[in-house]
């Protein structure tokens, strides 16, 4: 038997071509990161600390992921900067939002008994158990709970892109990016953030509906109502 054939890119050779192979390469460098320049330039000065941020009705909290059915610490990050603004009275409800597919995986319950095991009372606590991604979670708060302003609560690397499809969505938003130490977690968000702006430019473009909206909830007008 001959040897098996292996593929390899050929080069171009001239001068001209060896041009238009680096050019093409930046080209493609260059559209890869039109989606995150476009978060950078729409978000600017939307967001800042807890200290920062204004007072409105409605805190965001998005879902960070579970560990032994108790909020991983990017996600108790999130929740206890919630807190923080619920004490200064900031704001005066929390929307929790995550992910609640599987009957043995429930973000949103989770989220909930950490604020209210710290001090928020659980009338104002609201839940959001089809928050899949940020574009979801962001479309119905809008649609489905009728947000209109908000304090967006994530981490660093992802409080851009929440506060720009927020925006997208009709929603008036001002992020609050909640500090952590730049272990590999932090390394893998920020990685994976150049490549989930690019979705989050085409779900701004297309404006797709969730994978799950259903009818409208009056939670959060309930919630507001009961601390008057």
């Amino acid at each position: 038997m001959g040897k098996p054939m292996v593929w390899r890119p050929r080069l171009p050779r001239t001068r001209a071509g060896q041009r238009r192979l680096v050019q093409g390469v930046m080209a493609l460098c260059v559209l890869a990161l039109l989606p995150s320049t476009w978060l950078f330039v729409s978000t600017s000065g939307r967001f800042g600390t807890t200290a920062d941020a204004p007072r409105r009705d409605v805190a965001v909290v998005f879902g960070a992921g579970l560990w032994n059915d108790e909020p991983s610490p990017y996600l108790r990050g999130r929740l206890n900067a919630a807190v923080d603004l619920y004490r200064e009275g900031r704001v005066k409800v929390v929307l929790v939002t995550g992910d609640n597919s599987r009957e043995d995986y429930d973000e949103p319950d989770a989220m909930r008994t950490y604020l209210t095991r710290h001090g928020v009372p659980d009338e104002r606590v609201v839940s959001d158990f089809a928050g899949f991604d940020t574009w979801d979670s962001c479309v119905r708060a809008k649609k489905i709970f009728g947000v209109d302003r908000a304090v967006l609560i994530s981490q660093g690397f992802h409080i851009r892109r929440a506060v720009a499809l927020c925006e997208a969505a009709g929603i008036d938003s001002y992020g609050v990016g909640v500090a952590e130490k730049r272990d590999a977690t932090w390394l893998y968000g920020g990685a994976r953030e150049v490549f989930a702006a690019g979705k989050a430019a085409m779900d701004v473009l297309l404006d797709p509906d969730p994978r799950f909206l259903g009818p409208r909830e009056p939670g959060i007008g309930q919630a507001l109502a009961s601390g008057r």
